[in-house]
């Protein structure tokens, strides 16, 4: 299910580095919206109300209904790249794509891992999660708001890749159909044990 939350900017005027610094220093964020037919627009954000909702929500693909101080319609929405300052938890800059609600775009979806495999249960196997996000096609009013898998059955030495997904309707990875999206492995101690074991037999056989 498509995630939408809303987001009040208002118009800027002007641009540059001591305009930004201004911004920052009344408590506004500097932002652009842009897209496909249309003119970029400058824009500032509040703040305290931006930081409060990137934090509470999984940015890469919540669309964000923006609405702009004086316009009647409100701006549907992804944010495309937020800049933050390296040491303080400050926004910088953020840049918002304006949807078409027609038009396919390109997202990341969190990957969630659902039961305990039965190689962690039985064999004391480590499930290992490589893919935490993964890039998706989708048309915004099916961009899924979580994809998750259930690894209760995978033994040890078992996986998951990305064509083992079942993707909602309409949603296609674009990434590689034999990417790894996680595996149970064996317990570091038993790995080392049958590496040793192996070498040993080796040398015996060469002997």
């Amino acid at each position: 299910m498509t995630i939408t939350k809303s987001l009040n900017a208002k118009k800027r005027e002007g641009s540059g580095k001591g305009v930004a610094r201004k911004l920052r220093q009344a408590g506004q964020v500097p932002a652009v919206l842009y897209g496909k037919d249309m003119e970029s627009v400058s824009l500032s954000i509040d703040a305290d109300e931006a930081g409060h909702l990137f934090a509470a929500i999984s940015v890469e693909n919540t669309i964000i209904e923006l609405q702009v101080e004086g316009e009647k319609s409100s701006h549907q929405t992804l944010v495309r790249e937020i800049q933050a300052h390296p040491f303080k938890k400050e926004l910088i800059h953020v840049d918002f794509l304006r949807l078409q609600m027609d038009v396919a775009v390109d997202v990341e979806v969190p990957v969630e891992l659902e039961g305990t495999p039965v190689g962690v249960k039985t064999h004391g196997g480590i499930l290992e999660h490589m893919v935490q996000e993964l890039p998706v096609r989708c048309l915004p009013s099916h961009i899924p708001e979580v994809i998750r898998v259930d690894v209760s059955g995978l033994d040890l030495d078992q996986a998951l890749h990305v064509s083992d997904l079942k993707l909602p309707e309409g949603v296609v990875a674009t990434v590689e159909a034999d990417r790894l999206v996680c595996i149970v492995a064996a317990p570091r101690g038993a790995a080392a044990a049958d590496a040793a074991a192996a070498a040993a037999g080796a040398a015996a056989a060469g002997a």
